[in-house]
Formats: structure tokens, sequence, C-alpha cells
């Protein structure tokens, strides 16, 4: 459980409330959680996932010490048929799952989700792209200033007809609070988009609905 605020005293008194109904023990600042690093500064906060990175990384057993500087190759069209079946489908479905939430694999993370029932050697060897990517950006981490407008800010993407196995768009955004960035998500759109201009209004319309939640 993590607890916050900026009443230090009210969050003592929650805290002994909360150990006069239940055996807990109190931490100390938050340090890590849930495979999510936060480092405090003078001017903001700062979260990472360089231990989970690293744990993932030795667990898929890497053969080599590669790095590239992009999670997914441009332009890649994947399809359920490409390559042979992988032999190891539970491997697969592992690593996917396992993959870290950070914004800049949002997308690669969505293609490659789309396979884990039925993987070939083509989507593991992309998959092992995106881990020699985390690897090469470890230290890359997220920043919340403690001085921030309190304004919502977003950013919408869409693209047209990119799947060609159903011809179906992906929708993509991501949200600002002043300077921190608060959501981000990338998914395939529910039905056919006849042209860009109704692909990228679909995704408006996604992103419409998270800030009116945020709202």
């Amino acid at each position: 459980m993590i607890i916050t605020g900026d009443d230090s005293e009210y969050i003592a008194f929650v805290k002994a409330r909360l150990c006069d109904q239940f055996l807990m023990t109190d931490l100390g600042p938050l340090r890590y959680f849930l495979g999510i690093e936060v480092s405090s500064t003078s001017d903001g906060f700062y979260i990472s996932q360089k231990k989970y990175i690293q744990d993932l990384v030795a667990r898929a057993a890497l053969g080599d010490e590669r790095t590239v500087e992009t999670p997914m190759e441009l332009n890649v069209k994947l399809q359920p048929t490409d390559g042979d079946p992988f032999p190891d489908p539970t491997r697969y479905r592992h690593i996917v799952g396992s993959l870290v939430t950070r914004p800049d694999i949002s997308y690669p993370v969505h293609i490659l989700s789309q396979f884990v029932s039925a993987p070939t050697t083509v989507h593991y060897s992309h998959l092992l792209r995106v881990l020699r990517y985390l690897r090469g950006k470890i230290t890359r981490r997220l920043f919340f200033p403690r001085s921030s407008f309190l304004q919502l800010q977003c950013y919408s993407d869409a693209t047209w007809a990119s799947d060609p196995s159903d011809r179906r768009s992906l929708s993509a955004y991501c949200v600002f609070l002043g300077g921190s960035l608060i959501a981000w998500k990338t998914k395939k759109q529910t039905t056919v988009s006849h042209s860009s201009v109704e692909a990228e209004l679909r995704g408006m319309a996604l992103l419409t609905a998270e800030v009116t939640w945020l709202r």
C-alpha cells in the first residue's frame, strides 16, 4: 500500500489508525514498489524500472550483449503466418506478459501481444529485439516535477489499416498533467476505418474518453 499526500501529520494519523486495525509494517519513504523504483530530489520524483529490466533480461537468457536503438524496425508488418511455430510458446507468453509498461515500448508490446496464442520464430526474434532495446535504454526514467501547472495536455495519433491481417487501424495517445506523463495507450480499433481521417477521428474519440474520465 502506498499512502501519499501533502499533509504529513494526516498521513501519520492514517498510518496509526491502520496499525490499530491491521498487522502491518511501515517501510518508510517510497523506494521500490511492484517493480517500479522511485527516487526523490528537490526538483521532483523519478520513476524507473532498472532492476526489473535487469531481472527480465536475465530470465530471458540472451546469448549476447547487443543493444539496439529502436524497439521495433520501421514499417514492420507482422502476421500470424510469419516463420515457423515457436517450440516454446509458454516462454514467449511469459516474456510478453512480463514486459515493462514504459511508454516507449507501448506499440511493440501491443503488436507482439497479438501472437501469444501461437507465436512463431519471427515473432520471438522481434520480442528479443525489444529486450535488447530495454537493455540499451535501461537508465531511462519518467520525471514528475514538484512544481507544475494542473492542466491536461493530450496528444493523439493513429495508423490507417496498419494490420495486414484484418486491415484495422491503431490508436495511440499520451496525456500529461502539467509536465508529468500520467497516461498512455496503444490499442487496435474495433472496426475498419475507411480513410486515414476516420482512423484519426476514432483515435481522438478514444483519447476524449480518457480525458473525460481524468477530468
